[in-house]
């Protein structure tokens, strides 16, 4: 348990695709939510959901958006324009195949090094919403916002980023298939086989 840490859930998609509230699609008897809060609780005590208070209050205290419709720049903006603490971990509700050790992990690699952003190059991209990711990096997301530029990748160019390659993550014993995130249906179908 880190006593310095936030853990922030991205709860506010539109959830288009999924035709349905991702955070309360079942997977395996669980929400993903559920499921998601549960991971977040094993590494804080202090965790909270971004998304819209009327649906996601009852579960864990909750953030809005303070750039509402952004996508989800603004959800990791809000969770690190609130947070107390210098580092947090941003999770999608959408990754359930995420691990505690793989959260460790990162977490460990945050803390012995000055970037602002700690995250995994794998599954054929970056993977910015499971990461590591330092308050001061509110400020360069908010100029972003603000400027109408809503791509989070497009920022780790500009500001200390720490990419854990594909190699590195399967070497310490992370499949890249950690990463799957379940946006439509057939992901779902796909993740119940």
């Amino acid at each position: 348990m880190e006593p310095d840490l936030s853990a922030f859930i991205l709860a506010g998609g539109k959830s288009t695709r999924m035709g349905t509230d991702k955070a309360f699609v079942l997977l395996e008897g669980r929400t993903l939510l559920a499921r998601m809060l549960d991971l977040a609780c094993k590494i804080t005590s202090n965790v909270h959901i971004v998304g819209d208070p009327a649906k996601f209050a009852p579960f864990a205290p909750t953030i809005e958006d303070i750039f509402p419709g952004c996508g989800p720049l603004a959800g990791i903006h809000a969770a690190l324009h609130a947070s107390q603490t210098d580092l947090n971990v941003i999770l999608a509700v959408d990754v359930p195949f995420v691990s505690q050790t793989l959260l460790d992990y990162f977490i460990f690699r945050a803390k012995n090094s000055n970037a602002n952003v700690t995250l995994a190059c794998a599954a054929g991209g970056l993977q910015p919403l499971c990461a590591v990711y330092r308050r001061a990096f509110a400020d360069a997301a908010e100029q972003a916002l603000r400027a109408g530029r809503h791509k989070i990748d497009a920022l780790f160019d500009h500001t200390s980023t720490q990419v854990i390659e594909e190699a590195e993550l399967e070497g310490a014993g992370f499949s890249p298939r950690i990463f799957r995130n379940l946006n439509a249906p057939q992901d779902l179908a796909a993740a119940q086989e």
